[in-house]
This record gives C-alpha cells, sequence and structure tokens, in this order.
C-alpha cells in the first residue's frame, strides 16, 4: 500500500480505508516489538517505510538494546513515552531520550550510531518510524532534532483533551521538528472519553492514524469507524481527520507525509532508488566510510 487515491472533495473526512495489526518480531540484539508497517501485509506507506510500536516491562524484553548498527537514505522518528534511551554515534554524538521526547534524526549519505536502554527495569514504551527521504537528498549531511519533553508544544483541541505537536501545526502552533523533506504531520492525540479531535491535513498527503491506548471511531461523525489498540488505520483521500473515543480515553499517533513515488531499494538499514546505490552503500559501510 504506497499510496492513497487523489482528493474527493474540499470538506470530506478521510474514511479509514483497512486497518492493520502489528507483527511480533526482534530487532536490535533482541528487543521484542511490534512492527505495524514494513511487514508483508503492509510494506510501506509513501513516505513511510517502517512503523515499531515497542512497550515492554520486562527488561529481558529491551535491555540488550539497538548496538552500533548504519543507516543510509532514510529518517528515523524515535518518540518516547515511557523508559530512557542513551543513543550515540560514529561523530560524537550523545544523547538522551527519556519520557515525552523526541529524536528526529535524518541519517543521509550514512551513520553509525546506537540506542541503548538507560535503566535496568521498569516500563519501556515508544515508537520508532522510518521516514524516506527523495533521492536529491539521501546522500545529505547526518543531522538531529533531539527535542526534549517539555519543547514539545501540546496544544488542547475545542472537543478536550491534548495534542502534543511533533511536526505539522495545529491551531497555528507549530511542532517541534522543522525542515523535514516530506512536510510531515506527527501529532500525539490524547482523547479523554466523549471527547473529539478534527484536523485539516495537505490533500495530497499520505496519513494513518495508529490507537496505542483504548479505541477510537475514525472518520465521519455519521459513519467511520472503530479502530481498536494496537491497530493502524490507513486514511483515504480527504481534506480533514477526525478522530473520537468511546467510554473510555483513547490515545493515537495521527501521522501524514508528502508521497515521495520514487523507485524504493531496501537492503536492512540502507534505502535508495537503485540496487547500484544499495551496493554503494554496503561498499561505503564496509570501507569506513560512513
Amino acid at each position: 500500500m504506497t499510496d492513497a487515491s487523489p482528493a474527493s472533495g474540499a470538506d470530506a473526512i478521510r474514511p479509514v480505508l483497512r486497518t492493520f495489526r502489528g507483527m511480533p518480531t526482534s530487532d536490535g540484539a533482541g528487543v521484542r516489538l511490534s512492527r505495524v508497517i514494513g511487514t508483508p501485509a503492509l510494506p510501506d506507506l509513501d513516505p513511510f517505510l517502517m512503523l515499531d510500536e515497542f512497550r515492554a516491562d520486562d527488561p529481558k524484553s529491551y535491555i540488550a538494546g539497538f548496538p552500533d548498527h548504519p543507516h543510509r537514505g532514510f529518517e528515523t522518528v524515535t518518540y518516547m513515552l515511557a523508559g530512557r534511551m542513551r543513543h550515540g554515534d560514529n561523530q560524537g554524538n550523545v544523547g538522551l531520550l527519556r519520557p515525552g521526547s523526541v529524536q528526529w534524526m535524518t541519517a543521509g549519505r550514512g551513520i553509525v550510531h546506537s540506542e541503548m536502554p538507560e535503566q535496568e527495569d521498569g516500563l519501556m514504551w515508544g515508537f520508532q518510524l522510518w521516514v524516506n527521504l527523495p533521492a536529491r537528498d539521501k546522500m545529505t549531511a547526518p543531522r538531529y532534532q533531539d527535542i526534549p519533553p517539555e519543547d514539545v508544544p501540546e496544544v488542547t483541541p475545542p472537543g478536550g483533551g491534548k495534542v502534543r505537536v511533533v511536526a505539522g501545526e495545529v491551531d497555528g502552533v507549530a511542532g517541534a521538528v522543522s525542515a523535514i523533506a516530506t512536510d510531515p504531520v506527527y501529532l500525539d492525540v490524547i482523547l479523554p472519553p466523549g471527547a473529539s479531535f478534527e484536523h485539516a491535513l495537505p490533500a495530497g498527503h499520505n496519513a494513518f492514524v495508529y490507537v496505542y491506548t483504548g479505541t477510537a471511531h475514525v472518520g465521519p461523525a455519521d459513519g467511520g469507524q472503530e479502530v481498536g489498540e494496537r491497530t493502524l488505520g490507513a486514511l483515504g483521500a480527504g481534506a480533514r481527520v477526525r478522530i473520537a473515543a468511546g467510554d473510555a480515553e483513547a490515545r493515537a499517533l495521527l501521522v501524514a507525509g508528502r508521497p515521495l513515488r520514487e523507485p524504493v531499494a531496501r537492503y536492512g538499514p540502507f534505502v535508495m532508488n537503485t540496487e547500484a546505490e544499495i551496493h554503494q552503500a554496503i561498499r561505503d559501510y564496509q570501507a569506513g566510510r560512513f
């Protein structure tokens, strides 16, 4: 599923085209997680290449972390809900991800980094999203945007609740992350029972809602679809998104981005446009040129 259909109405509420559940897997040195985008059922949602939710209170499920590994050609977005993760790379950058913080890392031409838990017990919970880069930017210099929790703006919508604005804009409040090639929207929507949130999206953007707590009604008030906990709803065309909580609190990520519509060649942590570029990435990594 690489692209949504064209826009179909100036005021239309985007419908849920299809829902997807995550697939249990492990990554890094054995960290257990749920992969939602990047599975046989949902290989990608242009420009999004992968979405993982890591959620465990058993240290054996996360303590080994993600030791040194390379990336080239795309961006990784890590959003923490609970726990602490220390990152470092081969260029001397270090940082600490804690509850509510965001790291938007543009790997560009290449970087080798690690993400290791800075805790020995307790809940570790968060998300990692992979966002493709256009061909013109794949060999750009690596860049980090490390955002502490207090610098992520929060908006109270008219229907109640809270929206944390990682990227994009809500009610004139700009997100914490800026200057991203795919013009993304990344919102953490927290709704008390009975509350709803409606938001305009660029007509050409692909979009999804991932409900991570409770159940949400997504789509028109007189139609739409119930999206259950730990379920992704891929959205169709329209100008606006509507998310509503039922009898219990609902929490969801609303994510959208401009599709690139470019060829994608993938090999593990390398995402380029051609197989030849993948082979070059492997040679560059093996030669220590990252």
